[in-house]
């Protein structure tokens, strides 16, 4: 049974109101005044206010306005007499739920509040729900670093306003997540947040994943369907990998953005939506932007709220705590012995997050025992300690260096040494296979 405030001056029209309440096992407060009635909500916290419209000093309608402030308002039933449902209506505007005309009957009262009660109920239920999103979201983001505190602060102010978000980082650096937790912290989280990949369609078929069809607008279009976009109306539609989308795509993106509404493909009618946009790119928009591969009027309505992610060799101090974080989530408590975690938190993470996860979790299921040694690193972080090992300490000279010079030529030597072969190159420089290939190409290296 629920907690329902009665409000009206009429003693005799309360009594009997609290009375049909009590009998089905409802808590029943009664107030005589509007000024009574908000400092009753204060200490009682109903689920349902009923109040009476017409009231001396201030009216039913100040008490509706004044509840639907709160931050969990209650559900508010107005009582009004015959022939003033226009300003009942009016208070359904203001955040009333419903409307009651008098003389009251039974039946129709109880259902009512029981229906109100329902929807408080639900509300209170999808709070929760958020906060049990958001505690998850935020459990794997570590922010021992000033970079990643100053991400998680942004975060928290843009969550609740309706701007477009522009998130760049590295790949595994996080974005969705950090889309995901500003659309759970946001006034659509009650809603699930759309989201797609660009670059895991080709053009044609992410405008129609995106905008939808109408039947016959292509070969194999038998019927109608609804697009991200539509579905999304209300609430976020996150926008990964954005600079793989097409001009021609990008143009029908901005139409959305400015006007709020789309059209189906093979579609005539426009239809209006009302969602927030996040976007992320792992890639340089205004790179991207000079080679004409990407608008510059997109850019800035996407770019509205920038928010980047620092990789993980920027933020060393979130190692040693996400190491420990996915240690603790694997169920097998470990400690890292020193030398293991020097490797660890020196160890440059192209990856990012994602590798730092994989590699612990590959730890944690390997490792017999209740410390992880070096030998039970994988073999790319190991090799950095037999490298380290035979090289003597070198020291900058007062003249300095070009590093990206010097990085080109270790790159070079070790592709000389291992004739051209980048898995051996590798090797040679303590890198992943991986990382070695992702470099070499900066510089324009080729091998095999």
């Amino acid at each position: 049974m629920s907690n329902v405030l009665v409000v009206d001056d009429e003693a005799g029209q309360r009594k009997i109101v609290a009375s049909i309440l009590k009998s089905v096992g409802h808590f029943v407060y009664e107030s005589a005044s509007v000024d009574d009635a908000i400092q009753q909500i204060a200490e009682n916290r109903p689920e349902v206010v009923l109040t009476d419209l017409k009231m001396p000093g201030k009216s039913g309608l100040i008490l509706v306005e004044e509840i639907s402030k709160h931050q969990l308002p209650p559900e508010v039933v107005v009582i009004t007499a015959f022939g003033t449902v226009e300003t009942a209506v009016k208070a359904m505007r203001c955040g009333a739920y419903d409307y009651l005309n008098k003389p009251l009957e039974r039946e129709e009262l109880l259902m009512v509040v029981e229906r109100a009660a329902e929807k408080y109920g639900l509300r209170v239920d999808g709070i929760q729900l958020r906060m049990e999103l958001t505690r998850q979201l935020t459990s794997g983001l570590i922010a021992e670093s000033a970079p990643m505190r100053a991400v998680l602060e942004i975060v928290s102010k843009v969550a609740a306003s309706d701007s477009t978000v522009l998130v760049r980082g590295e790949s595994g650096t996080g974005k969705e997540r950090i889309a995901r937790l500003i659309h759970y912290q946001s006034k659509r989280g009650h809603k699930p947040m759309q989201s797609i990949n660009c670059a895991a369609f080709p053009e044609t078929l992410l405008e129609s994943e995106l905008f939808g069809y109408e039947k016959g607008a292509f070969t194999g279009a038998q019927s109608r369907r609804i697009g991200l976009i539509e579905s999304a109306s209300g609430s976020t539609l996150f926008l990964d990998e954005v600079a793989d989308m097409s001009l021609s795509t990008q143009a029908k993106l901005l139409r959305v953005l400015q006007e709020k509404e789309i059209r189906r493909v093979g579609g005539t009618k426009t239809i209006p939506v009302d969602i927030r946009i996040i976007s992320a790119t792992n890639k340089n928009l205004e790179e991207a932007i000079k080679q004409g591969s990407f608008r510059d009027d997109l850019f800035y309505r996407l770019n509205i709220i920038p928010i980047t992610i620092p990789p993980l060799r920027e933020r060393n101090e979130d190692i040693k705590a996400l190491i420990n974080y996915f240690i603790n989530r694997s169920g097998r408590p470990k400690t890292v012995e020193p030398e293991a975690l020097r490797l660890l938190t020196g160890y440059n993470w192209l990856g990012n997050v994602r590798e730092l996860e994989a590699v612990m979790e590959r730890i944690s299921v390997l490792s017999n025992n209740d410390v992880i040694t070096v030998d039970d690193l994988p073999v790319e972080l190991k090799r950095i300690s037999e490298v380290s090992g035979k090289i003597q300490p070198w020291e900058l000279t007062k003249e300095g260096i070009v590093f990206e010079d010097l990085e080109r030529n270790l790159l070079m030597q070790a592709l000389q040494k291992s004739n051209g072969i980048m898995a051996d190159a590798a090797k040679l420089l303590g890198m992943t296979y991986r990382t070695f290939q992702y470099r070499a190409e900066k510089f324009g290296l080729k091998g095999n």
